[in-house]
């Protein structure tokens, strides 16, 4: 027994649940926390199918664009908000090309639960879908990251007062023609891991299996094999440290990306 020493116990006033593929959205989730100081991270991969805590006054999503919409997993993992219909919700959406009508998605979604989008922000990063472009020059990268400090300072600001802020998007003919893209494919995206392919270079490191964040990619003979439940992250594509695996035909000699502040035990640690 302890005596004459008193506990203080920090009850953290945000919980910020993040997804991430690359680590952008680590990254914008971790310095968003630090800004706000109270602030917690919890990886929606690892919780997807538990029960999670909602206790702090203040819930926040950070997660990326993908096919001009939000990630299969974020979506599933709304519902497990609904109670906490009493809290001040936010969300962060990452994107490399086009955000459309991303948060303006997540806002119809939590309405269907009883729940109130108070504030989105997008927050431009490096792209990393190879399948169609390389990576962008590092002096590029730089300029974003600091264009996304100065943004993640606004944002705590807002919700550190709990302010009702705009839900942002793109110009309206943009976000509504990139949004029937996502309307219209989005069911196939689990299946177009039959896309990805190893490569000679592949060595049976085994490092794919462990960086999906749902699962997705078992050792079959020593090679890569994909399960059909992708969200196309290309965590396993950009993780590679052989850059043994491609996707199509077209990736061999394009510029992988992930975020150079992310290491890649951060996303082998906090994956289920």
């Amino acid at each position: 027994m302890l005596r004459g020493i008193k506990l203080h116990f920090i009850k953290m006033s945000t919980t910020i649940f993040y997804f991430t593929g690359t680590g952008n959205c680590l990254y914008v989730a971790r310095n968003l926390a630090n800004e706000l100081g109270d602030a917690r991270l919890v990886n929606i991969a690892s919780v997807i199918d538990k029960n999670i805590d909602l206790s702090g006054q203040r819930i926040g999503l950070v997660y990326p664009v993908y096919m001009f919409g939000m990630p299969l997993i974020v979506s599933k993992f709304i519902k497990k908000l609904k109670a906490g219909k009493d809290k001040y919700f936010f969300a962060v959406a990452t994107y490399g090309g086009k955000a459309c009508n991303t948060l303006k998605q997540n806002a119809r979604e939590f309405a269907a639960f009883g729940l109130k989008l108070s504030a989105g922000f997008l927050i431009k990063m490096p792209g990393n879908y190879t399948p169609l472009y390389g990576a962008i020059n590092e002096k590029s990268q730089n300029r974003l990251f600091e264009e996304s400090h100065d943004k993640i300072k606004n944002i705590a600001r807002i919700v550190s007062s709990e302010q009702t802020a705009r839900i942002e998007t793109d110009s309206f003919l943009v976000a509504g023609l990139f949004s029937l893209i996502y309307k219209l494919g989005s069911g196939k995206i689990p299946a177009m891991d039959k896309g990805f392919w190893p490569d000679e270079k592949c060595n049976s490191c085994g490092i794919c299996v462990k960086v999906c964040p749902v699962n997705n990619v078992e050792l079959a003979s020593g090679k890569p094999k994909w399960l059909g439940r992708c969200q196309q992250c290309m965590a396993c594509l950009q993780w590679c440290p052989q850059e043994a695996i491609q996707y199509g035909k077209n990736t061999a000699y394009r510029k992988r990306y992930h975020h150079p502040e992310i290491k890649l035990e951060d996303l082998m640690h906090n994956n289920i």
